[in-house]
């Protein structure tokens, strides 16, 4: 069974307590962390000395006013020694004798985690031994026997206790050692802080969940390391915490917007223990499930709608066509017109409500941004009056990302039209694409039109909602949403000192680079792995192939050179194609996974986190569009 923390650290004790010396020790900040009963009794210490934290400066006040060291003429002169001594952080051993006669060894060494271990030995006896021994005198040989052999005894117990103390040292050290290695292995930063907010102990990953905070904080406070900004966001649930809460809280971070997730739980001695995790991916694929249900939804309660109401605009259609043909008195032709355009309207509307509900996923591929505003600008030039402008400022950097270029382009030129008519006849329409970190990509359409009006700020991303009348249908600004959230981003609109603003935020996805090379395969169905084996080929890769997260992680540790990994998520065994990318590392080969899970389940979600994913069956083709060719790096 295996032990807990509090089981340990009770043996640790016990253990302490049976060594016939007096230990102690003491942190770099001068602070008690453990000693054992035999320290307190050499000492006669109160309680308040021998808890854990208590000042090192302290004890040795109260041991200088109980006469241990002999007549003192000024304490505070000479407890200040103390200290200055003790922070030198020097191996030392002395001898000396106490009020009461005793004669005691003090041997200090330093920890390398900083502080110092000292032991305390009674050698009242060893020294009465020496003495008689000086004193040369043959009417004290029997006594010196005597003490020689009780000296002996003492010694071979001495050597026992030292052994068990070694022993225990070796322990502690080894435990220390597994527990810092598995923090330090788990993609989240664990922390302690102390009831005033400072660094007690860290795992090093702070940096890693919050970029651009330094790693080394031990002894730091909080507000500090993180900053004001973050500290504000965190401050009212480490009060709680302090108050004996669990508060487990999300919030943005302002550096570069990644999604945090921070538990802080008491422990119960006056400090906090504090988990963050770095939960961006997983929030991107959360919203995107989220859209995905909301889609399903919409569609189940359409379906039925649309067909009935697609029969009646046909019928009504049929009919306004025999009346166009047919002789009918003054105006009336104008009225079937007029009945015909609103027809044709209904079946516009039918086909945008069948666009927004149907299961066409985004189909990500690598994109080139540059590329990809360039052909929006000379798409949407054309429809603008003369007296609008548009400019395109691209910020994006080289590389190619995963993303939907036909669904992003459509959704520009949709903002970019929705501009135009707030303009007018005369204006300028910006848009404006940079990259946000390492998490998102930011596209900004804005215009120096009227700007939304408050019920449009409120409304205008609901289906059918228009402020063109007649001229629009209400879904442009949804169809946008809609392909925003599908990609697990967000979207923002608001009005600026010249217009109106609305900003767009995809996540941030390299595309992987086809290199050529070896390739791995990790596909527990003979069947398919014979199919993908031979598609890896069609594109230049060798390939090795494996059935199991293990079997993959083995070949990749032993194999150099592997330029791409394509893996199905269910695999034999427990362990999935999630895991795998988890077990990989930061410094993996590209991993592309694929499943031929429906997109609501929830392991679905976590691949599309982990990785770029291509819904089975698919073609070497939709393998392409995942990967930069080389050809756009020479």
């Amino acid at each position: 069974m295996r032990q807990t923390h509090a089981q340990r650290t009770t043996m640790v004790d016990a253990g302490l307590n049976l060594i016939a010396q007096a230990l102690s020790i003491y942190d770099s900040d001068l602070r008690l962390s453990a000693c054992n009963n035999r320290f307190r009794e050499m000492f006669n210490l109160p309680p308040e000395l021998v808890e854990e934290g208590a000042s090192f400066a302290a004890t040795i006040r109260f041991i200088a006013e109980q006469g241990d060291y002999g007549l003192i003429d000024d304490i505070d002169q000479f407890v200040q020694q103390r200290v200055d001594q003790a922070r030198a952080f020097v191996p030392h051993y002395v001898e000396r004798q106490r009020a009461n006669g005793q004669v005691i060894s003090i041997e200090g060494a330093p920890l390398p985690q900083g502080g110092w271990v000292t032991v305390y030995t009674d050698i009242t006896r060893t020294k009465r031994v020496e003495a008689l021994l000086r004193a040369r005198s043959e009417e004290l040989s029997d006594q010196v026997t005597g003490y020689t052999e009780e000296l002996s005894a003492t010694n071979r117990k001495l050597a026992a206790t030292i052994k068990t103390l070694e022993e225990t040292q070796r322990q502690l050290k080894q435990t220390e050692a597994r527990t810092r290695l598995t923090t330090e292995m788990m993609p989240a930063h664990i922390a302690h802080v102390d009831s005033e907010g400072h660094y007690t102990f860290t795992n090093g990953r702070l940096s890693r969940v919050f970029p651009g905070r330094p790693s080394d904080i031990l002894g730091q406070h909080i507000s500090d390391a993180l900053g004001p900004a973050a500290y504000a966001r965190i401050a009212p649930h480490l009060e709680a915490a302090y108050q004996g809460e669990n508060p487990v809280f999300e919030f943005t971070e302002d550096h570069d917007s990644r999604r945090l997730r921070v538990a802080f739980t008491p422990d119960h001695e006056g400090g906090v223990f504090i988990l963050s995790m770095d939960v961006t991916e997983e929030t991107q694929a959360r919203v995107a499930l989220q859209q995905s249900r909301k889609r399903e939804i919409a569609a189940q309660m359409t379906s039925g709608l649309a067909h009935d109401f697609s029969n009646l605009l046909t019928i009504i259609l049929g009919m306004q066509t025999k009346l166009s043909r047919s002789a009918l008195p003054e105006g009336a032709g104008e009225l079937v017109e007029a009945t015909l355009s609103a027809a044709r309207r209904g079946g516009r509307l039918l086909d945008r409500m069948a666009e927004m509900t149907s299961h066409r996923g985004l189909r990500p591929q690598a994109t080139d941004l540059h590329a990809l505003l360039d052909e929006m600008k000379i798409l949407a030039t054309p429809s603008l009056p003369q007296g609008i402008g548009l400019s395109v400022l691209d910020n994006t950097g080289d590389g190619r990302f995963l993303l939907d270029p036909g669904r992003l382009q459509d959704a520009l030129l949709n903002l970019i039209l929705n501009a135009r008519d707030a303009c007018g006849t005369s204006g300028q329409i910006t848009v404006a694409a940079h990259l946000v970190g390492q998490t998102w990509i930011e596209f900004s359409v804005g215009d120096t039109g009227s700007g939304f009006s408050r019920d449009a700020l409120d409304n205008a991303l609901n289906p059918f909602f228009t402020t063109k009348g007649q001229e629009g249908s209400g879904l442009g600004l949804s169809m946008v949403y809609d392909m925003v959230k599908s990609a697990g981003g967000d979207i923002r609109i608001g009005n600026t000192v010249s217009g109106a603003m609305v900003t767009l935020r995809l996540p941030y996805r390299d595309a992987p680079l086809a290199t050529g090379g070896i390739a791995l395969l990790v596909e527990d169905s003979d069947g398919l792995r014979a199919t993908y084996r031979q598609l890896l080929m069609d594109l230049g890769y060798s390939v090795l192939e494996a059935t199991s997260v293990d079997e993959a992680v083995a070949l990749v540790a032993d194999v150099e050179g592997i330029a791409l990994i394509l893996s199905d998520i269910k695999l034999e065994g427990e362990a999935t194609g999630v895991d795998f990318c988890t077990r990989l590392g930061s410094n993996a080969p590209p991993v592309v996974l694929m499943t031929s899970l429906p997109h609501t389940d929830p392991l679905y979600r976590a691949a599309l986190a982990a990785a770029p994913l291509l819904p089975k069956p698919f073609e070497s083709s939709h393998l392409m569009a995942l990967l930069q060719q080389k050809a756009d790096h020479a």
